[in-house]
């Protein structure tokens, strides 16, 4: 299994933003999100699955 491929575009929805989210953890496993005043952490799991955390 390989983390380091490019996800497929969707074409259902052309005009939303697209993140990598091994480009948003800088190829690690987690970044935070902050949103106002609170702070998320996104997690990717060994299953290639992603959390998303308060």
């Amino acid at each position: 299994m390989s983390f380091h491929s490019t996800p497929p575009r969707q074409t259902n929805a052309p005009n939303l933003p697209t993140y990598s989210a091994h480009d948003l953890t800088e190829g690690g496993d987690q970044a935070q999100i902050v949103l106002r005043d609170q702070t998320y952490t996104l997690r990717i799991t060994r299953a290639g699955k992603l959390i998303l955390t308060k």
